[in-house]
């Protein structure tokens, strides 16, 4: 009798699961700050959209929570050793992200050019996804961390502070960084819930496998 086990651990997807819950909170958080900067349009439809989208992911990370019930949760030692070490470094660069945001909101406000806060922020998160790249071997991290500084630096450079349309002021730095934003961690949410479903869809296949070979 051949027994085969799944190679997909609990743990596993439990972490994809995690990486969409971020997603889902930190895209709505990106998603007001952008509809704030729009100083009264759309609201309040605009946050009902942003709230639902996120909503949406955050559910989907709960399905992926309960799929993972059915999955071994058996994982070898140098496998636990390894998780040890990966969530160490995670709270050592998430704290460093939280630190270089501090620092950048004490730097601005004394400066007095709050209105770069989102621009500088919005860098600072790209470049801290792509050492998480690296150390959850996400590629897609390295993407979500390219667009991000890569739209901090073009809004930078080109959008000017303020537009204004007819009597609307737009706050255009921080509409266009948090909606911008927003689309980016959205897109990088379905990623991975994607990542997520395949997950489910490989571990019933070797579970099928197993049931044969029985």
């Amino acid at each position: 009798m051949t027994q085969t086990t799944s190679t997909i651990p609990k743990a596993a997807l439990r972490g994809t699961a995690s990486g969409i819950f971020f997603m889902a909170f930190f895209e709505t958080l990106w998603a007001y700050t952008g509809i704030m900067g729009l100083q009264g349009w759309g609201i309040p439809w605009l946050l009902i959209i942003a709230v639902a989208i996120g909503s949406v992911l955050y559910i989907s990370g709960v399905f992926l929570l309960r799929a993972s019930r059915e999955l071994p949760n058996q994982v070898q030692t140098t496998a636990v050793r390894y998780g040890k070490r990966t969530f160490f470094w995670f709270n050592i660069i998430f704290a460093a992200e939280l630190l270089a945001i501090a620092i950048t909101v004490v730097i601005c406000q004394a400066a007095r050019h709050t209105e770069l806060i989102p621009i500088v922020v919005a860098f600072i998160v790209g470049a801290y996804f792509l050492p998480l790249a690296y150390l959850f071997q996400v590629k897609v991290y390295y993407v979500t961390g390219g667009l991000l500084c890569l739209l901090a630096i073009l809004t930078f450079l080109f959008v000017p502070e303020k537009i204004t349309l007819g009597e609307h002021e737009i706050l255009s730095f921080m509409s266009l960084t948090g909606i911008g934003s927003a689309f980016i961690l959205w897109g990088t949410g379905l990623s991975i819930l994607v990542m997520g479903k395949k997950l489910i869809r490989f571990a019933q296949l070797k579970t099928s496998i197993s049931e044969i070979g029985m």
